[in-house]
């Protein structure tokens, strides 16, 4: 699975870092980051990452 970021609806309010935090982050602009980038996401944080991708209000994360 990889993670899809929405930049045009990401409004930084961080739920997904904190439901995921060892794969999302905001950085010091409050820019969402994540730690994989374009690669899968390793089979232990599936289940952090969906229910970060589930919690954000912006609709600004999806799987693929």
């Amino acid at each position: 699975m990889r993670i899809f970021v929405d930049r045009s609806r990401c409004e930084g309010h961080g739920l997904c870092a904190q439901h995921a935090p060892a794969v999302f982050s905001l950085d010091d602009d409050g820019e969402l980051t994540h730690r994989f980038g374009d690669a899968d996401i390793p089979a232990e944080h599936l289940a952090a990452v969906r229910a970060a991708i589930g919690s954000c209000p912006m609709a600004a994360l999806r799987d693929g």
